[in-house]
């Protein structure tokens, strides 16, 4: 009770001490604060001369008062605006102090000091009504009044995601929720390898492996379905995804997609059934992304009918192939067709591994990849062929076939138009692998906003702490991912009904969609993980909180089914036939029309008045959206056109010209499908009919287009499309619908309809 006889002893002191404490409540006491006080007690004549030293004590930076004098300060402070009802600045509480320890005539008197204190109090550049909430209790702001609470019903949002896969989803559900579907450790790589199998085995007796596969093998004639079940397994492990995707989509698909009826009969029942685990060769160590470029021979002797699959030098073995190290018993194998001598180019066929016991066949040499990155529940291996002999039959031979003279035929003559055809089969795997990193960053977005909705730090003086979804830049961290999963969702919907829907003349487009969408996607993936590792602090970094592996498994889906750098400029190059083809078909007539067009663009766009607009209802606009996507989009793959050409005109080859404006390439494949994904979340909002739906997607969808011109403001004001205060204008209208989001930020993660089970982080509780 020192300090307390210590404000008896001198009680002029109780009149400081709202502001000695709050002067001193950070520990520390500036410069400025030292000299004003100084300056106060030294010329205050209604202290006491005898008083004066003990005050400037008491704010003497280098003896600061006792950690238990401090705690007696706020303690009196606090006993002495217990019954208050009104208190607006730290004099208040000065008065109630003096009128327990000062003198009565001083105490009578004391109008005048307040007034001196209230001088003090605004020269040290507090702010009075926030210093107060040092002292009491329930202080509520706008930050810790903002809370969770859906503006929709979640079940009829998760009913429009799932759309007329929810059966199926459904199933798919209660099959992984299955207590022998509990994550296993997988640290354990061969108690992992196996587990994963078992579990594609249990797919397998359920039927859902062969879902793709014809009715009359066994299938579900469903190739819809299988990219839903490949979706919703990826709420689950992502090893046993890529397993299941390895077995029944690459080598069954392969098989399906190339061969011919003799296959089918032949291998896809027992494919389906998971009797025949497979591997499907193509990728090799001197030839990653290049097909073309394969040096693996499938060499034929029309005398045996047999061919003869060979490795001609290491380089040339099959790398990283899926199901290869320990199950694969059979391979589609990627092979140059050699006849007489000749090559024919890439062509696919049925390559023996080992037989049902596990031993290897005869020339065929598998070497575990072993650990790596992520997904070590796949068993990835290198193959190598010393002249392994196969027959005539086990060449696949939709696009390609040798007669019963020892003759090359194919019904189409272009050797290139033949490759194309024969791995545009092949596109489903970039549209899987895409739907399956979505469900990922679902996955992660749904651990991270409800963490962040349970997680409270911090808050305003006097008052609770604050859930960290609160706190705005935490907002401007997650809620614009939260906005590109929606609008994925709906893009790879649209890429799916595209490609179930195909026709010859719609394939260049929809291979160049699946593409964009595959790297925009898987890209999107990858950021969004890393974001909500590190939106959940230490604790995302704890395995047992599942983003760390979510991370690891989906690292490599930005290089699975071709890098994604390449992918974009794939796209780019089917942007610039589109481009270059257009302008050939036309007309004089078309020809001005077109540029009439480009006229009124810029009239309408780049006019002062719009280029300045920064109206709520401008930058809200969904025209406003549709028209910088698009402006962008043919902007770009003109100026792309325009620079090959110049390359081109002044002599430099080619494939050079191409190299030297890579960069601008990569820009036409993004600009196109970020344009391509706003008009499919556009859509989506117009075509939904309930009115809290559409309002909760169109806020989302506002969102996702502003956030990627906000990405994208440096070109945007190189161009003269808008000016620096739209720029701004347009980041603080992020800000304010990352606000407005966050209320319903939960209920739209749960929409995702991912089970508890599977979502599996020990980080969070109940909502």
């Amino acid at each position: 009770m020192a300090n307390l006889s210590s404000i008896k002893q001198h009680p002029t002191l109780s009149v400081f001490l709202p502001l000695f404490h709050t002067a001193w409540s950070d520990a520390n006491l500036s410069e400025l604060e030292v000299k004003e006080f100084t300056k106060y007690i030294k010329q205050a004549k209604w202290i006491d001369k005898a008083e004066k030293p003990h005050l400037l004590t008491k704010i003497n930076a280098e003896n600061p008062p006792a950690a238990s004098e401090l705690h007696q300060w706020e303690r009196e402070i606090k006993l002495a605006i217990a019954d208050a009802t009104k208190i607006e600045k730290l004099s208040d509480i000065s008065l109630f102090l003096a009128k327990k320890y000062l003198p009565d005539d001083l105490s009578s008197s004391f109008s005048n000091i307040k007034n001196d204190l209230d001088k003090v109090e605004k020269n040290l550049g507090i702010i009075s009504k926030e210093a107060i909430y040092l002292y009491t209790q329930g202080h509520d702001t706008i930050t810790t009044s903002h809370k969770t609470q859906s503006s929709f019903d979640i079940g009829q949002m998760q009913e429009l995601l799932d759309g007329d896969q929810s059966e199926i989803i459904e199933k798919v559900k209660s099959i992984i929720t299955r207590p022998e579907f509990e994550y296993v450790d997988s640290s354990n790589l061969n108690a992992y390898r196996e587990q994963v199998l078992k579990w594609c085995k249990i797919l397998a007796k359920e039927g859902l492996g062969a879902m793709a596969f014809p009715k009359k093998y066994g299938g579900g004639g469903d190739m819809k379905a299988y990219f839903s079940i490949m979706e919703t397994l990826s709420f689950h492990d992502l090893s046993f995804v890529i397993k299941f995707g390895v077995q029944f989509g690459l080598w069954g698909m392969s098989i399906q997609s190339l061969g011919t009826e003799k296959h089918h009969k032949k291998y896809l029942r027992k494919i389906g059934k998971l009797q025949l685990p497979g591997c499907f060769a193509m990728t090799e160590t001197n030839h990653g992304s290049n097909v073309k470029g394969i040096e693996t021979t499938a060499t034929y002797n029309h005398e045996n009918k047999t061919f003869i699959i060979h490795t001609p030098h290491p380089l040339a073995r099959k790398e990283y192939i899926g199901n290869a190290a320990l199950h694969g018993r059979m391979a589609t194998v990627f092979a140059k067709l050699i006849i007489d001598e000749k090559d024919y180019g890439v062509n696919a066929f049925v390559v023996p591994l080992r037989n049902p016991k596990g031993k290897l066949h005869q020339g065929v040499s598998i070497e575990d990849c072993g650990l790596k990155m992520g997904l070590n529940g796949v068993d990835n291996g290198l193959i190598s062929f010393d002249h392994v002999e196969i027959p005539l039959a086990d060449m696949l031979d939709k696009y390609a076939s040798i007669n019963e003279n020892g003759k090359f035929e194919s019904p189409i003559s272009s050797d290139n138009r033949r490759f194309f055809t024969m791995l545009g089969t092949l596109v489903g795997g970039r549209i899987g692998i895409p739907r399956s990193g979505l469900s990922a960053a679902k996955t992660g977005l749904a651990i991270a906003i409800r963490y962040g909705n349970q997680r409270r730090q911090f808050g305003p003086e006097g008052g609770e702490e604050v859930p960290i979804l609160n706190y705005r830049m935490h907002q401007r961290r997650l809620m614009p991912l939260l906005a590109n999963a929606y609008a994925l969702h709906f893009a790879l919907q649209y890429i799916t009904f595209r490609f179930l829907n195909r026709t010859k003349d719609d394939m260049q487009e929809i291979e160049a969609l699946a593409a964009g969408l595959k790297a925009f996607t898987t890209w999107n993936t990858t950021s969004t993980l890393q974001e909500c590792r590190e939106a959940c602090g230490g604790k995302g970094y704890l395995s047992e909180n599942r983003i760390g592996s979510l991370k690891a498994d989906t690292d490599i889906y930005t290089t699975f089914e071709g890098d994604n750098t390449v992918l974009m400029q794939l796209v780019a190059k089917g942007r610039l036939t589109t481009f270059k083809k257009e302008f050939g078909e036309m007309n004089m007539i078309t020809l001005l029309n077109y540029i009439a067009d480009q006229a009124k663009t810029s009239i309408k766009e780049k006019n002062p008045f719009t280029v300045r607009k920064t109206t709520d209802e401008h930058l809200l606009d969904v025209e406003f959206h549709l028209s910088a996507f698009h402006y962008r989009d043919r902007a770009i793959v003109s100026s792309a056109a325009k620079r090959l050409k110049r390359h081109i005109d002044n002599g430099m080859d080619s494939f050079d010209a191409m190299n030297v404006s890579q960069h601008h390439l990569f820009n036409v494949g993004n600009a196109y499908i970020e344009r391509v994904i706003l008009e499919q979340f556009v859509l989506q909002v117009e075509k939904t009919t309930e009115p809290t739906l559409k309002a909760t997607l169109k806020k989302l969808c506002q969102l996702f287009a502003l956030s990627q011109i906000e990405k994208n403001r440096g070109w945007y004001l190189e161009q003269g499309y808008m000016n620096g205060s739209k720029t701004k204008a347009i980041r603080k209208m992020v800000n304010q619908l990352c606000w407005e989001i966050r209320q319903d930020a939960v209920p739209l993660v749960h929409s995702f309809g991912i089970p508890e089970s599977c979502i599996g982080a020990k980080i969070l509780r109940e909502d």
